[in-house]
């Protein structure tokens, strides 16, 4: 029975990650990017077709409005012409026989749809065509009464809810034109154009119904487009999201396609340059642990090897002694160098002033005479101002020179000098040794990087040129090497008379 309870809850588990891993699958999708643009997408179609049936509808009502009022005004012309001229059954003008005017008129003039020809005389509507009326143009009504006391001509809409055209329920619309007849400087009559506007603002109802339509079905295929493509857009984000999951130190292999050349391309291949830069780190990460390991590892060896040995003798005490001291200071030396290497990378690293060229040569100069018995020359000094680490650079050269020493002999010359060239500072320090082999010259640079062959005497790790490299970079310069095997070598630290950032000063 426990086991089956056991199985029983743990089946019960089970079902429940499964219902949570499907409720969150579905709570990603509705609140994932591809929602997010779906729905704004969505909501701006349905605000840009809204106002677009509104702007259809304003616009179809307005063409009505100017049709009809054209119709009324060329009702009106017509009847003025009418005005001027003479009874076509008598042949003589119509004088003050209002109601000829009125008769010849409507026998002539056949109205449109929805239009009405009404005449009153003495107050009262007189005649019509149509005969047949809505009831508020009928006899009596105050639309009529009205028209009958106008002394001025007029134009207008009246919207009234007495009654309604045929079939339609909304209220009726009525653009007029009344114009009033002067004969004998008296008014005679009024001349009414009268235009229900009901059906044509009906037609358009149905016309702006039917885009509506046509419109929402025009719209929930949109939205189903939308949601596709948005899903094929999106596809090189999440495969690039499996990707950086799939990233780990150990495998940095992976990359994304890129297709296309647009910013979801751009941003894969800039992905991918990441990762070709994270993997360049991680080597040289690796190489950078295992040379430390090396180093380290051979002078710990060499101190534990001597002390294990060591007797009673106070000679062999003296000796082990001095040995331990020199591998110690060798192990500092290379701390100190590890150090100042991972300095280098940080903003605090240089110390900038203002420095005079000539004087840093000549203190330069001095210091490295003292490093070894060799030739030593002054080439040039620079002259001028530039702003620049002291320290820094001291330290380069003097690297430069200790580098020198230790690929010459005595007699041989080595020499440093400054110049100013075209806004570039020019330090450099040369020598007439060994010189440096063509496919070594830029492996040099590199960190523990040693010759593949040469007499070179050098106690250090390998980082005294990775220094000057640093150092050079740091003042936004770089460190240029002329050498040919058996002619020397010349290496020169360039960099701008001031960096164009403005750098630190101290």
């Amino acid at each position: 029975m426990m086991g089956a309870s056991l199985s029983q809850t743990g089946h019960e588990h089970e079902g429940a990650r499964i219902g949570f891993g499907h409720s969150l699958g579905w709570s990603r999708v509705f609140s994932g990017a591809r929602a997010r643009i779906l729905t704004w997408y969505v909501l701006l179609l349905a605000f840009s077709t809204v106002v677009s049936v509104l702007v259809i509808r304003q616009a179809l009502l307005e063409r009505v409005n100017q049709r009809v009022e054209r119709s009324l005004t060329q009702e009106v012309e017509e009847f003025r012409q009418l005005l001027g001229g003479n009874n076509p059954a008598t042949g003589q003008p119509f004088g003050k026989d209002v109601a000829a005017i009125f008769d010849v008129f409507l026998s002539r003039n056949i109205p449109d749809d929805d239009e009405f020809l009404l005449t009153l005389v003495d107050g009262h509507l007189y005649e019509s065509s149509p005969r047949a009326l809505p009831q508020p143009l009928q006899p009596g009504s105050s639309l009529i009464n009205r028209w009958a006391q106008l002394k001025q001509p007029q134009k207008g809409e009246e919207v009234t809810s007495v009654g309604t055209i045929q079939y339609l329920a909304e209220p009726v619309r009525i653009q007029y034109l009344a114009e009033p007849i002067r004969l004998g400087g008296q008014v005679q009559g009024v001349f009414v154009v009268a235009h229900t506007t009901a059906g044509e603002r009906e037609e358009v109802n149905e016309a702006v119904f039917v885009v509506m339509q046509v419109t929402l079905a025009v719209f929930l295929a949109a939205s189903v487009l939308a949601w596709v493509v948005a899903g094929r857009v999106l596809a090189p984000l999440r495969l690039l999201t499996e990707t950086a999951r799939a990233i780990h130190d150990s495998d940095l292999t992976r990359r994304i396609p890129v297709r296309g050349s647009d910013e979801i391309a751009e941003l894969s291949a800039t992905f991918n340059e990441m990762l070709d830069r994270l993997a360049a780190v991680f080597a040289s990460q690796r190489d950078f642990i295992n040379e430390v390991g090396h180093e380290l590892r051979t002078p710990i060896t060499i101190i534990r090897g001597h002390l294990e040995l060591l007797s009673d003798d106070p000679e062999e005490h003296r000796e082990t002694l001095d040995l331990v001291s020199d591998e110690l200071d060798r192990m500092n030396r290379f701390v100190e160098d590890i150090l100042l290497l991972a300095k280098a990378e940080r903003p605090d690293f240089l110390l900038l002033e203002t420095v005079d060229l000539a004087a840093l040569t000549e203190e330069l100069y001095v210091k490295t005479k003292a490093l070894a018995h060799r030739e030593w020359r002054l080439d040039a000094r620079g002259r001028g101002r530039v702003v620049a680490d002291r320290q820094r650079l001291t330290q380069a050269v003097i690297n430069l020179a200790q580098n020198a020493t230790q690929h010459t002999q005595e007699g041989d010359v080595i020499a440093l000098g400054s110049a100013i060239r075209k806004g570039q500072v020019c330090l450099w320090v040369r020598d007439t040794g060994e010189g440096i082999a063509p496919d070594d010259q830029t492996r040099i640079f590199e960190r523990f990087a040693r010759l593949a062959s040469g007499r070179r005497r050098s106690e250090g790790a390998g980082l005294g040129l990775s220094i000057v490299r640093a150092i050079a970079e740091a003042h936004q310069g770089r460190v240029q090497l002329h050498s040919r095997p058996g002619a020397g070598s010349t290496f020169t630290v360039m960099f701008a008379v001031e960096p164009a950032d403005g750098g630190a000063s101290s």
